[in-house]
């Protein structure tokens, strides 16, 4: 069922059985759909069980609703798997801005993986890369063979490269990479098995002995992008014109493009907003975070995975990066929390899953470098922060609230702080 709106007034004042039904409403889903992000168990043990081994049971992160993001012209609610204060909040507020402006638009690539066959022992590398080329319709149609139901629903081996390198601290080394259209699969267990299935015909062909036959996760074949573009009288603060955040937002981005260090806490910031969702819907956030900082460093130089301009009065963010996440197979199936994430969302194929994830992962980001370019990171992060230092020292229902906001006055959010402002208000209460 399609979505009605991403726009919740005043959700952070509900109690989260109540931004619960709020988002269940918004979203146009049935009594009873978001059941599994209630708090009740989401997973049995008895079903983890099967997923890993040497279960013992559980172990739970805070689940939030990112609200207000508009893309591609869709209204979307986001659910966020997430321990960090300020992640959620920070996305939707970002997501309320750019709403205004027509939201985020995105696109995905085709969910191409990379199979990789490594092959040593090849007395002549020229003559063993030729002899893969040459054979290029005898190796897919061996990939195939092992797939038929991927094939079936449109997807499966699509074509092969041939890297070949010639000095390696264990020799000539070809490697052959099968190029595998995985449908709505994250796609490891298709890309292996084929990758399996062709290393007998690739030791053939090339004279040589098949080691390493494995997907590959920097998945350059499957990019996600998404954009926004703002006028930069939407970015006014108080204390801050618009053009001076807008050109803050600038600054702060061109500094992680030229310098690594920046960079590296700058993609981190980025995938502040990614890896939440990704892990609320059951996908490897592992395998992105994997491919996200390989893609970064594509050039021989980690650099920042968005770029932000400011043009004619107007600032405009990219993101651009693999994005290998699936909707069948593994734990999006698997688990009841992933299976009610999904439908919150509402998305139906992997591109609009991607497009989603990315748009959130650049959306976090704006409110980062928003942040850091005007009244530093601290001041709303610790705010949030306050709360769980609060809980840490033992406060509880109106208490928490109380002692975070005297913190927060005091400039003094510290767990030593908390524990002193608990003490004073349990002894006022004696």
């Amino acid at each position: 069922m399609a979505q009605k709106t991403s726009r919740i007034k005043g959700m952070r004042d509900l109690a989260p059985d109540g931004r619960l039904e709020a988002a269940r409403v918004a979203s146009g889903l049935g009594q009873g759909a978001l059941g599994a992000l209630s708090g009740a168990p989401g997973l049995p043990v008895t079903l983890a069980d099967g997923m890993i081994e040497n279960v013992v049971g559980t172990f739970e992160l805070p689940v939030g609703v990112a609200t207000n993001f508009v893309v591609n012209g869709r209204e979307m609610l986001v659910p966020m798997a997430v321990e960090e204060p300020s992640v959620v909040a920070a996305a939707s507020y970002m997501a309320r801005i750019a709403r205004d402006h027509g939201g985020f638009i995105a696109e995905a690539d085709a969910p191409v993986m990379r199979g990789q066959v490594q092959i040593l022992g090849v007395a002549d590398l020229a003559a063993g890369e030729a002899a893969l080329r040459a054979a290029e319709a005898e190796i897919i149609a061996a990939a195939n063979a092992r797939d038929a139901v991927l094939v079936s629903l449109g997807g499966g081996c699509v074509g092969i490269e041939v890297h070949a390198f010639a000095e390696t601290g264990v020799g000539p080394m070809l490697v052959l990479h099968l190029l595998v259209d995985v449908r709505d699969a994250m796609g490891a267990n298709a890309v292996n098995t084929m990758a399996e299935a062709v290393a007998p015909l690739a030791e053939r062909l090339t004279g040589g002995q098949a080691r390493l036959r494995i997907l590959s996760n920097l998945a350059d074949r499957r990019l996600v992008r998404a954009r926004v573009t703002l006028p930069e009288g939407a970015l006014d603060m108080e204390g801050f014109t618009g053009a001076r955040v807008a050109q803050g937002i600038m600054e702060a981005c061109v500094f992680a493009e030229v310098d690594p260090y920046r960079a590296a806490t700058h993609n981190k910031g980025i995938m502040n907003g990614i890896d939440p969702v990704v892990l609320a819907t059951g996908n490897d956030w592992r395998a992105i975070e994997a491919g996200a900082h390989a893609f970064a460093a594509r050039d021989g130089r980690y650099t920042a995975l968005t770029r932000w301009r400011v043009a004619e009065g107007r600032l405009t963010g990219e993101i651009e990066l693999p994005m290998a996440v699936g909707l069948v197979g593994g734990a999006t199936k698997t688990h009841p929390g992933a299976q009610a994430a999904l439908a919150l969302m509402g998305v139906e194929t992997v591109g609009e899953l991607a497009e989603v994830i990315a748009t959130v992962g650049l959306a976090q980001n704006m409110a980062a470098l928003r942040a850091l370019a005007t009244e530093g990171i601290q001041r709303g992060h610790m705010a949030l922060h306050a709360r769980n230092l609060a809980i840490a020292a033992g406060a509880v229902g109106a208490e928490v609230d109380r002692i975070a906001a005297s913190m927060v006055a005091a400039r003094e959010v510290t767990a030593a702080q908390a524990q002193r402002l608990v003490a004073q208000d349990r002894k006022k209460g004696a």
